[in-house]
């Protein structure tokens, strides 16, 4: 079994790539996007956990079983995460007093 060993550019420039993010995570907090602020921020916080998953999980060198195992986890993380949002957003009750 071979492995594919990467340069240390390669992974300073996947670290380059995740500040650059934070730093849009910390630039979009003080931004008020409305109803769009948690969908931003949970995209680029999915986007960084992509990003690990490819290249520091070394997935993006792997055999394709590997693949489907990862791509079913960060496939069920949207079901969950989605399923979440589906809850938070029909509560529109609770915020009434009670009579």
């Amino acid at each position: 079994m071979s492995h594919n060993i990467s340069s240390l550019g390669y992974y300073l420039r996947v670290f380059a790539t995740l500040l650059i993010l934070t730093a849009a995570t910390v630039g979009a907090a003080f931004i008020d996007f409305g109803a769009f602020s948690t969908p931003i921020a949970m995209t680029i916080a999915m986007t960084k956990g992509l990003l690990v998953v490819l290249f520091f999980m070394h997935v993006w060198h792997s055999k394709k079983l590997t693949w489907l195992f990862a791509a079913a986890g960060f496939l069920w993380l949207v079901i969950l995460i989605g399923m979440t949002f589906g809850d938070i957003v029909s509560r529109g009750w609770q915020g009434q007093p009670a009579l």
